[in-house]
């Protein structure tokens, strides 16, 4: 996780924990797209997510645990057709004091002594990002709601399915009996 040099921190996302007592603390904040913009994310047309961020300070380290929910308005990966998809999750990190800014861990923050706040924005995108299913598919696929023409045309060009077993004029193979009998043979 490396910051380019030319990535600007948000300010919103920079907590100041020096004047914070021990224990626990929570802060809140309202993601739009206008937060994946700043990383040149452009895969989301939209963007509504509430973050919870919760720092517990101790004496000698700070835990956060990062808590979202919302939606993300994305393109279908089949259809192209836009819809919200629904996103949550948690991320918990630890941030220690030492000798030298230090990032490579990905559940570990290092940060200078003498540091009085830190800035979360990587960790609250990342955990966005990767929370986010591999394939995007509109819910309006599964329950047959979605009408599209690419829909459309995918259903006609798909291969019609025959059973493995089955060949072109409908009879079983008689090979599949003798493979079959030898699963029943333990």
């Amino acid at each position: 996780m490396i910051i380019g040099a030319d990535m600007r921190e948000l300010k919103e996302f920079t907590i100041p924990f020096v004047g914070l007592k021990l224990g626990q603390h929570s802060f809140h904040f309202e993601i739009t797209n206008t937060f994946f913009e700043h990383f040149e994310y452009e895969e989301f047309n939209a963007a509504a997510i509430k973050l919870t961020v919760l720092l517990d300070k101790k004496s000698t380290l700070l835990e956060f645990t990062l808590s979202f929910e919302g939606t993300v308005n994305v393109q279908c990966d089949l259809t192209n057709e836009p819809f919200d998809q629904k996103i949550e999750g948690d991320y918990h990190f630890v941030v220690k004091f030492g000798d030298e800014f230090n990032d490579e861990n990905e559940d570990l923050l290092i940060i200078p002594h003498g540091s009085y706040e830190v800035n979360i924005q990587q960790y609250v995108y990342e955990s966005i990002v990767l929370a986010l299913p591999t394939r995007l598919i509109h819910p309006g696929i599964e329950d047959g709601t979605l009408k599209s023409d690419i829909l459309d045309k995918l259903e006609e060009l798909s291969p019609k399915q025959l059973s493995e077993s089955e060949n072109a004029t409908g009879e079983v193979d008689p090979r599949w009996d003798e493979l079959k009998k030898l699963l029943t043979d333990k």
